[in-house]
């Protein structure tokens, strides 16, 4: 069993990433919202408030957890999401990781209806 993280820093994609999810079998993934630790520094640590205006790239970002039980899930993302126009080999798309899990508890459960 694996952990799949992915770190999308490009917001916008965000629907592309969780339907290509749902393509390849996954229903269960979660999101949060997440900043990049240059932003934390900059605007919550007073001592690095002068990195305020050497923020590069993108403050904050998405990052969608998943479980799987097949390694090759990650590969297989990117390769979907590059056929639609995503290229996480970009600098600055994001990142995606798999890292394998030693004990998992519990189940994902059911959705409510809103």
């Amino acid at each position: 069993m694996y952990l799949l993280i992915i770190i999308l820093h490009k917001e916008e994609y965000l629907d592309d990433v969780l339907s290509c999810l749902v393509e390849l079998g996954i229903e269960d993934a979660i999101t949060i919202d997440s900043e990049s630790m240059e932003k934390a520094l900059a605007y919550k640590v007073p001592i690095f408030a002068g990195l305020r205006f050497d923020l590069k790239g993108r403050a904050y970002s998405k990052t969608v957890l998943t479980v799987t039980e097949n390694l090759d899930t990650g590969k297989e993302v990117m390769k979907f999401l590059k056929e639609i126009g995503i290229n996480f080999e970009e600098t600055g798309t994001g990142r995606i990781i798999t890292l394998k899990i030693e004990s998992l508890f519990g189940a994902p459960g059911e959705l409510e209806e809103i």
